[in-house]
């Protein structure tokens, strides 16, 4: 088992017990219940205690750490055990079954619901849709049983008041392909009344608070459960609400869903909800007295005949038909001629409820068939596709005692006797059958027998049911007093049965009421009163025939019985006990057929509250479940067992012949050689597959020294793995450097050929590559390439420059001065044209003036004594005012004039060069220039 359970959470298996004794049964299950560890093992048996709350110990994490896991590999858990289940049927081909049992909120039913979601889960990879649509069912069969079949009790919020065993049919290869149910005694008397603080069933309260307004009106119903006979006991009780999707509102949307999802159609919903609402309003009919003749010639009348109609409408049934049946009877006398018999009001009360009740039970039938019906494996033919296998899980009620036990609780807590009597019977036969098998001398077990008392309820003749056919057929009145004082005589000796008869001294006990059986769980005292009735189960053939004749084909399906004509002589049907003890005898050999896997849960408390355990209450238990047998049984011969090749995985490492690997013959003288080495030879058996220890103690020195060794064992792991992913990490490093390099030497010589391909034309005049394209280069080229894009400038600017004439020089010059200075701040400035710099005096830039100039120019050459003249232009001026006028520049190596060409250029002024002290033009296209001067 995993090390996530330490010594603080006590021990995972009771097996493993240093002593077997009630004490120390009880404080090793307190100490896991604190810690939050709810299931605890015996051997292969599984100990479950209700926590009444949410654990995160479920999900699709979860069923991944136990899937394909042996049941030891991983902590306790449901899953454990439904994966065990599984692989026995698949692996094995062998049908099993999961026994699940407990009492009355224990959590049995939340027990199968995780059981039946972790085999949904594990099976079908494909996502066949045939497979999803079993699965399906499976899972919302469950939603549907839950809210016909269970109810709110003093014990359990959700209750099931009856037995369930659910075949799932799987082919060879481990996918569900069908599944089949089997109920067992509904307890349908909850349908007329409840005990103080409980429910009727779910399904009526969700039908009246979660129906629309509209559905209502159609079924003539309140929302308050109140307003109606069969509900009013539980009207101010709502379900204990976990979350928004568990009241009864949302509930009958779930249940709705969920019959959709399964198959059931509108109009069978409909007629589901039709049949709810007339059993509410037939509970409300109230009979009275009267002292009018016609139909009502017995004096008697419904009270409210609207009901009567709403019946009549929702069995879709006559309604003077439903009024006869209600109120009279019709019986074939001897010569086979119809008399009609009316009812005094207390037998038209009975036919009512007994009407009520047998709706309601033939409606449940009706869903688990109709369930079935889709359930069942379509087209298999075992020659063709295999034999099938079958898991089963058997969820039924556990033992009951109440303040008042009647009929119901006897049968359920028989029931039970014979559960437990298979239970300790198989427990024993798979241990004789696995020492047989693996060679190990058998040594027999003392244990309770609890067939005494299945014998005294089942016995023919003299047994308690035989004893209660007897009563029912009996011609005359047989009162439940007459059957305990049969009961009396037959029984004053059983060493399990008394009553006060029997033990005047005992006042717990009611003279002609009470009788008590001593039950392997307990004592439980029952009440005759009504064990006649329930077990006659009689219903009138009026209602039946009516019932049959519904022009509603679902309501009329669920009564086949009622097309029998009225003078038609049948055998007497089976009581209900007859069948429930039927019922359980075929269940028992069921479940003995197949390889039982076994959950027993526990109730821990009967306030329902989370984090209590209550040591007495949960004491009982343990005692009535046999829990404490079931570890002596274990241990009787060897408390554990385990397959070779599996112990040396676990403790091999605790001997130097076996760690890391052993190299003997075999692993059996392997595991011999390490039990040698630590001397526990004396303690254990070997079988011809497994090692079988008798003492837990061997266990604890096994696992002792295992723990010494496993901080060693880890560092040493820890060392080489941290030493492998270091020599990982460097080799994948030095690929990743060798990738660069080679990577970068690529990208060079492929950008270095690129260059090449590019520039072979560069040499070309004119343009000698000024319309080549660079290309982009790798970044670790970068640089190198703005370099070369420089030399190729200079290059390229070289050829260029070789070609121009010497003359052209000196212009050349000034105009990459002028764009030196300008450095783009004009974009055009007359760079692509030939500056003549005097263009005053070239005739033909001023072919009007060029003499006129000339001759001013030598008249300021004499004055001045310049030497040369640098620029000369029209040019238009503008002042301070912003007027514009025409003006001549000229520019000597010594004078700036400005001069008038209207007065054959005049000089208007002349500023010494050295006073220019800068010189502004403007970037846009207006050309103008600004001289700034000093002063």
């Amino acid at each position: 088992m995993e090390d996530e359970e330490g010594p603080e959470c006590g021990k995972p298996d009771f097996v493993l017990l240093d002593q077997v004794t009630m004490e120390d049964f009880m404080r090793n299950l307190q100490l896991r219940f604190e810690k939050g560890r709810i299931y605890t093992y015996i051997g292969e048996v599984l100990v479950s205690v209700n926590p009444y709350q949410e654990l995160p110990l479920y999900g699709p994490e979860a069923i991944a750490r136990y899937q394909g896991r042996e049941l030891y590999e991983r902590p306790p858990h449901l899953y454990a055990v439904a994966n065990a289940t599984y692989k026995a049927m698949k692996h094995r081909s062998r049908d099993t079954c999961i026994v699940i049992s407990g009492e009355s909120g224990a959590g049995k039913t939340e027990a199968s619901k995780h059981i039946m979601q972790y085999i949904a889960a594990v099976t079908n990879p494909s996502q066949r849709a045939e497979v999803e649509r079993v699965k399906d069912v499976l899972l919302k069969s469950t939603c549907v049983l839950e809210a016909f079949g269970n109810a709110r009790t003093n014990r359990n919020h959700n209750s099931s008041r009856f037995g369930k065993y659910m075949d799932i049919n799987f082919d060879f290869k481990g996918d569900p392909i069908g599944g089949h149910i089997h109920s067992y005694l509904l307890e349908k008397s909850r349908v007329l009344k409840q005990h103080v603080g409980e429910r009727n069933f779910h399904a009526f309260y969700q039908l009246l608070r979660g129906s629309e307004d509209k559905q209502l009106h159609k079924l003539h119903l309140e929302r308050n459960p109140a307003v109606y006979n069969f509900t009013r006991q539980g009207a101010g009780l709502n379900m204990i609400v976990h979350s928004a999707l568990d009241s009864d509102e949302q509930s009958h949307q779930a249940v709705t869903e969920a019959m959709r999802v399964i198959g059931f159609s509108p109009e069978e919903v409909e007629s589901v909800h039709r049949i709810l609402a007339a059993i509410l309003h037939l509970g409300n009919i109230e009979f009275v007295e009267t002292e009018e003749g016609g139909l009502q010639k017995e004096g008697l009348a419904v009270a409210e005949e609207t009901l009567v109609d709403h019946v009549a409408e929702l069995t879709a049934t006559p309604r003077d038909l439903v009024l006869r049946s209600l109120l009279a009877r019709t019986v074939a006398s001897g010569g086979r001629e119809l008399i009609e018999k009316g009812h005094t009001a207390a037998e038209a009360s009975y036919a009512r409820d007994a009407c009520a009740k047998a709706v309601y039970q033939r409606l449940f039938e009706w869903v688990v068939n109709r369930i079935n019906s889709v359930m069942e494996p379509r087209g298999r033919d075992p020659r063709r596709d295999g034999k099938d296998t079958v898991i089963g899980v058997l969820d039924i009620y556990g033992f009951e005692v109440f303040p008042v036990n009647s009929f119901e609780q006897f049968c359920i807590n028989y029931c039970n006797e014979k559960l437990q009597q298979l239970f300790i019977r198989l427990i024993l036969k798979q241990e004789q059958e696995e020492y047989e098998r693996e060679g190990i001398a058998w040594q027999s077990v003392e244990y309770f027998n609890n067939a005494t008392i299945v014998d005294l309820v089942e016995r023919p003749h003299r047994g308690i049911l035989a004893v209660l056919d007897e009563a029912c057929s009996s011609a005359g009145t047989i009162t439940d007093r007459i059957f305990l004082q049969t009961l009396d005589t037959h029984h004053r000796h059983h060493l399990h049965y008394t009553s006060r008869q029997l033990c005047p001294t005992d006042k717990t006990m009611e003279f002609g009421r009470d009788f008590r059986i001593k039950h392997y769980a307990g004592d439980v005292t029952y009440s005759v009163e009504g064990f006649i009735d329930k077990n006659r189960d009689f219903l009138f053939q009026d209602f039946k025939r009516l019932l049959y004749n519904s022009t509603d084909p679902t309501l009329r399906a669920m009564w086949p019985d009622g097309q029998q004509d009225i003078t038609e002589v049948t055998k007497r049907p089976l009581t209900a006990g007859t069948l429930f003890k039927n019922s359980m005898v075929a269940l028992v050999e069921n479940l003995a057929s197949k390889e039982p896997f076994y959950v027993r849960c526990i109730k821990p408390n009967e306030d329902k509250v989370a984090g209590k355990l209550d040591e007495n209450h949960c004491r009982h238990q343990v005692a009535y479940l046999g829990l404490l047998e079931n570890v002596r049984v274990r241990r009787a011969g060897f408390a554990s067992r385990q397959p070779y090749s599996r112990f040396l995985l676990r403790y091999k490492m605790t001997c130097e012949y076996t760690w890391p690997n052993h190299l003997l013959g075999s692993d059996k003288a392997a595991v011999s050689a390490l039990l040698e080495q630590h001397g526990l030879q004396g303690d254990v058996a070997f079988g011809h597959s497994k090692l079988f220890i008798r003492s837990p103690r061997t266990l604890v020195t096994l696992e002792q020294s295992r723990a010494r060794l496993i901080p060693i064992i880890v560092l040493l792991l820890q060392k080489a793995w941290r030493g492998t992913l270091a020599r990982w990490r460097c080799r994948r490093l030095r690929a990743i450097y060798t990738i660069m390099r080679w990577f970068r030497r690529h990208k060079v010589r492929a950008h270095l050929a690129e260059l090449q391909r590019r520039f072979q034309a560069a040499r070309q005049p004119p343009l000698y590559g000024r319309d080549l394209v660079w290309p982009l280069p790798p970044a670790v080229l970068q640089p190198f390439q703005d370099t070369c894009q420089a030399l190729f400038c200079r290059w390229r600017a070289r050829q260029l420059v070789k070609n121009i004439p010497p003359s052209d020089m000196a212009q050349i010059k000034a105009k990459v001065a002028a764009m030196g200075a300008l450095q783009g701040l004009r974009q055009d400035w007359g760079c692509r044209r030939a500056w003549a710099r005097d263009y005053l005096s070239s005739a033909t830039d001023n072919p009007t003036a060029s003499s006129l100039f000339a001759q001013r120019l030598k008249t300021l050459r004499d004055k001045d004594g310049f030497g040369a003249v640098l620029f000369s232009s029209h040019i238009r001026k503008v002042n301070r005012f912003y007027k514009i006028r025409n003006r001549a520049l000229l520019l000597t190596d010594r004078h700036l004039y400005k001069l008038d060409p209207d007065r054959q250029y005049r000089v208007m002024r002349a500023v010494p060069l050295e006073a220019v002290t800068g010189l502004s033009v403007t970037s846009g296209g207006d050309q103008l220039v600004v001289l700034h001067a000093r002063g």
